[in-house]
């Protein structure tokens, strides 16, 4: 259908001026008047649609009522098309895509035969671009209320700002822009579409059904774990059925990519993790896409990067990673699970003491110091004026509310600090900092702490960050080390530091990674996903 190249004009630039100057309340007070003639319908349409939207109404009341998608002229047909362009693609990017659907846009466009229906599919289409907009710049879902431990501030676009830069840009480029400008987020989109493929091929073919294969072995068993590797890209095709050297490479870099202890062996977890399905993998992925757009934000040439999932943290410069430890996270009980948020390094302090959170005084220690007050020698129990408590007095006659006294650990080896703290200030009293409990550090999965961040190497990780500012970072840690006083050591340039939930994260070369859903987190956003109209394999997609 031919739309009008403009839509009729009000008689009178007087009654214009009224229209104008309000929503749809002004319009009525000019039809009141008298004046109805000198208002078209399409305006009055447009208005009507966009009174109960803020930032639609004061948008088009700015702009005189006037078309940016129905009109007839060059512009209106090329942000036409270039919408239809890219809702064309929001499979690919895990959006909800009855939102905005390219179908339903031609029909509403088809359907309109009045003036009054223009004006009613105008606003409708701002609208749909407005929730397109939001949906693939910062994501569909709010973290928090998908769960409460995702605290991340998403930084929304204010809508209004949307339009106004829309209309003066150019469109297809405009709407293209709008994605994350992460490297990752492409890399993620493209291996979607890849497993989307192999969904449509049948998937990677029978699942293996054994508990453990071991090198050297041969037989159909082997045959079963050679095909599934060659499916799913870790081994190239060949007739071969023993467990060879080549095999074992192939089974070691499928364990590197999945978290799992790199022995080459096909034990019964590699195996579980081989036979999960591609419909899991591309849930996993759609999941990584929205926390992507949660996060498209600048991260800060230096950043640090702590994935929860992984039980690594990173420190990144450049989009490389310089250095790199095993981390210990919040274990998986209530009150313990390590939050997501951003926020900025400022300092770390040498030799720190630990001032014990509240919730562990009175719930772990208190139960302890009311059998036997003399326990836990190795904490300094304080009144609110900060001078010690005489033990003997006993603590049997406190409850965890009552309790009036805080405790401290003292700067030493054995402080559950460690020699360092890492610290980024925030109200959710998380930071990085060293232990004296090391043994953790060789299990895989390393859910073990009370909320905060334990690294496996500290000091290097604090070298790593004062080799901006300093000559010899090594030295100058040391001297404040070696001193046994608490110190705090300000790095002159604060670092972003990004505690994170990747389940599925790209390898920059091709492929994937992936890891346990250690909090069940990603099981929530996949299922909020659906229920905001997200396309899933298996679950009616």
């Amino acid at each position: 259908m031919l739309l009008p190249s403009h839509p009729d004009s009000p008689t009178s630039a007087t009654a214009l001026r009224a229209v104008l100057g309000g929503a749809l309340m002004s319009l009525t007070a000019v039809f009141a008047t008298g004046a109805v003639a000198q208002v078209t319908a399409y305006k009055q349409a447009i208005a009507e649609g966009a009174a109960a939207d803020a930032a639609l109404s004061t948008f088009y009341r700015e702009n005189g009522y006037q078309p940016i998608w129905t009109g007839g002229d060059d512009d209106d047909r090329a942000r036409r098309a270039a919408f239809l362009q890219v809702v064309e693609t929001v499979a690919a990017h895990g959006l909800p895509a009855e939102r905005y659907s390219a179908a339903k846009i031609r029909a509403l466009l088809g359907e309109a035969q009045s003036s009054r229906d223009r004006g009613r599919v105008e606003v409708e289409m701002s609208r749909m671009f407005l929730t397109y907009a939001k949906d693939i710049e910062t994501g569909i879902l709010v973290p928090k209320k998908v769960d409460p431990d995702i605290v991340r501030e998403v930084p929304t676009r204010d809508p209004l700002t949307t339009l106004r830069e829309f209309e003066r840009s150019l469109p297809l480029a405009y709407l293209r822009g709008l994605k994350p400008k992460s490297r990752e987020y492409t890399r993620l989109v493209r291996e979607k579409m890849k497993l989307d493929a192999v969904l449509e091929r049948g998937g990677w073919g029978p699942r293996i059904d054994a508990g453990r294969i071991e090198p050297g072995e041969s037989g159909a068993r082997v045959v079963a774990l050679r095909d599934r590797l060659t499916a799913e890209g870790y081994l190239r095709r060949s007739a071969t059925q023993v467990y060879d050297a080549e095999m074992k490479q192939a089974v070691a870099q499928f364990q590197a990519d999945n978290g799992l202890a790199t022995d080459g062996v096909a034990g019964e977890t590699t195996i579980q993790a081989l036979n999960v399905a591609p419909e899991v993998r591309i849930g996993q992925i759609l999941v990584s896409l929205e926390r992507e757009r949660w996060m498209n934000i600048d991260r800060g040439k230096r950043h640090i990067w702590v994935n929860l999932t992984d039980f690594h943290a990173k420190i990144i410069d450049d989009d490389e990673i310089t250095f790199e430890t095993r981390s210990v996270i919040g274990k998986n009980t209530n009150g313990r699970r390590t939050p997501e948020f951003s926020d900025e390094m400022t300092h770390m302090v040498i030799n720190p003491s630990w001032y014990v959170p509240r919730s562990i005084v009175v719930n772990e220690y208190l139960p302890v110091l009311r059998s036997n007050p003399y326990a836990l020698g190795y904490m300094e129990i304080t009144d609110s004026r900060g001078r010690v408590v005489n033990r003997g007095r006993g603590f049997s006659q406190y409850s965890a509310r009552s309790f009036p006294f805080s405790m401290r650990q003292p700067p030493s080896e054995r402080n559950a600090l460690g020699l360092v703290k890492f610290m980024f200030p925030n109200k959710y009293n998380i930071y990085l900092h060293d232990t004296p409990a090391k043994n953790l550090f060789s299990r895989d999965s390393r859910a073990f702490s009370h909320g905060c961040i334990r690294l496996n190497d500290p000091f290097d990780f604090a070298y790593a960050l004062l080799a901006p500012q300093s000559d010899n970072p090594e030295d100058e840690f040391h001297r404040h080390l070696r001193s046994g006083r608490e110190s705090r050591v300000n790095l002159e340039t604060p670092v972003p530091v990004h505690l994170v939930y990747r389940t599925a994260y790209t390898k920059p070369g091709g492929g994937m990674e992936y890891r346990r859903d250690v909090y069940g987190r990603d099981a929530e956003i996949l299922s909020a996903l659906r229920s905001a109209g997200v396309a899933t394999p298996g679950f009616g997609s």
